[in-house]
């Protein structure tokens, strides 16, 4: 793959990349590391790459597993729900905190559903990915991913209204 090659087929990729990476890792300095280091790996492994059915899919799937490991090695610092700005000038402090608690329970319960069932549900409901890019990207059948979503919304669903707040 020449560079003209590459620039009409990855360099489009990279708000795609970009967004995904930043809703996996919910940090843009970091998501930007990604999709740089992804384009690197790209461009090196340019002339295999007319082997894939999809560029694009290959990009996806890349990003996705090189910023969950950015993920795991990022330490929890703690300060992301401190960074989260909230607009709405004419709440009490009291309801800013319940929000603010209601955001982390969903995070942790998202977080403890199955590995699938997480990056499925964040595609869907965050990135707003249709079925079956997700089925392509995750590599699973549509059927099995409309039925991880369902499970981890109902899962989700249920616990939060198991919730005494």
């Amino acid at each position: 793959m020449e560079l003209e090659t590459f620039v009409i087929h990855v360099v489009p990729l990279r708000e795609k990349l970009q967004n995904f990476s930043q809703k996996l890792i919910e940090n843009d300095a970091d998501a930007e590391d990604v999709v740089q280091e992804i384009f690197l790996r790209l461009w090196s492994m340019r002339s295999t790459l007319s082997k894939y059915d999809s560029v694009e899919a290959l990009a996806m799937q890349m990003t996705k597993n090189l910023s969950l490991d950015k993920l795991k090695s990022r330490k929890a610092s703690g300060n992301e729900f401190e960074m989260l700005n909230l607009a709405c000038t004419t709440r009490t402090p009291a309801e800013e905190l319940e929000e603010q608690n209601s955001v982390e329970y969903i995070r942790q319960l998202v977080n403890q559903l199955p590995y699938l069932q997480q990056t499925i549900m964040r595609m869907k409901d965050i990135e707003g990915y249709e079925l079956a890019e997700i089925a392509e990207i995750t590599g699973s059948q549509i059927e099995a991913v409309r039925t991880n979503l369902s499970r981890a919304r109902k899962k989700i669903r249920e616990q939060c209204l198991n919730l005494d707040f």
